[in-house]
């Protein structure tokens, strides 16, 4: 069976063997599901262990750990190999071609999370030279614009998040961890994905993106804009990617040098209160 996704106006395909199974579990993608499409920018085929090549001779390229979670990015019979790992099981492993339009993935364990992973990081490699990017951010609306919240983990994005969902009437969440900036000819959006980390929060919505904020903790609250040198450093963090790989780095670079130039960045250093929410609000919206 295949399913159709279109997330930011960009569709990919899921092939499964059959009906059930994990495609039963995937509820978060049922608001971006679409009739069959007749071009997508990558599609992904769920295998069987005899379908998938052995791993033995493996050549790591990068092996990233997040909260528990690991990506092992590496080299297989001349093509791009990941492993996605939780708490140091096996979750899932996907061989791609190095163009990123197709892959195939043999799901070991914690399937739901092995099939997240797996689309979450083709989404991002295929659409790197699309003018896309796929953010580590929380984003809410407001009158009618998407603001981002950037940071390291812990930072307190999703604590922003909800700061101004309490205290600023009419703030609606659009995604707590991997919304989609894409710049369309008239600038700029940010949409809501599949893919939202610990908050359930998966909207098929797009807004012009009206700012982005860096966060940083401290004992006061102050806010700054950027330069767009400044604004540049910020993003760049923030966005996922395979910077080795050319293609990729090239796409992602074009991508964060419009964006530095065309969108206000700030950066927050504040408590987590009332009054950092307002500030910031009342800040960027007449920016």
């Amino acid at each position: 069976m295949k399913y159709y996704y279109k997330v930011a106006e960009h569709t990919f395909s899921v092939e499964m063997p059959e009906r059930g199974g994990v495609i039963d579990e995937m509820g978060q993608y049922a608001p971006f599901s679409v009739s069959e499409a007749p071009q997508v920018v990558f599609s992904l085929r769920v295998v069987g262990k005899d379908e998938f090549p052995a791993v033995e001779g493996v050549v790591t390229e990068m092996n990233q750990d997040d909260d528990g979670s690991q990506i092992l990015v590496g080299r297989l019979q001349g093509k791009s190999y990941f492993e996605f790992q939780l708490w140091g099981r096996c979750a899932a492993r996907m061989i791609t071609d190095d163009s990123y339009q197709h892959a195939d993935v043999l799901l070991v364990d914690e399937p739901l999370f092995g099939i997240n992973n797996a689309l979450m990081v083709m989404y991002a490699l295929s659409t790197a030279n699309l003018q896309t990017a796929l953010f580590h951010s929380s984003v809410v609306s407001y009158e009618g614009y998407g603001y981002m919240f950037l940071g390291k983990s812990g930072t307190g994005k999703s604590t922003h998040s909800s700061l101004w969902l309490k205290h600023i009437s009419g703030t609606e969440l659009i995604n707590d961890d991997n919304p989609v900036v894409r710049r369309l000819p008239d600038g700029f959006y940010v949409f809501g994905s599949p893919w939202s980390g610990k908050t359930p929060c998966y909207r098929n919505v797009r807004y012009p993106l009206g700012g982005v904020v860096q966060l940083s903790q401290a004992p006061y609250n102050r806010i700054q804009r950027l330069s767009p040198l400044a604004a540049y450093a910020a993003l760049v963090p923030s966005i996922s990617g395979k910077r080795w790989d050319k293609l990729v780095a090239e796409g992602l670079h074009q991508t964060e040098e419009m964006m530095a130039g065309e969108v206000a960045v700030w950066h927050l250093e504040c408590l987590p209160d009332e009054a950092a929410a307002q500030l910031c609000s009342e800040t960027i919206r007449k920016a």
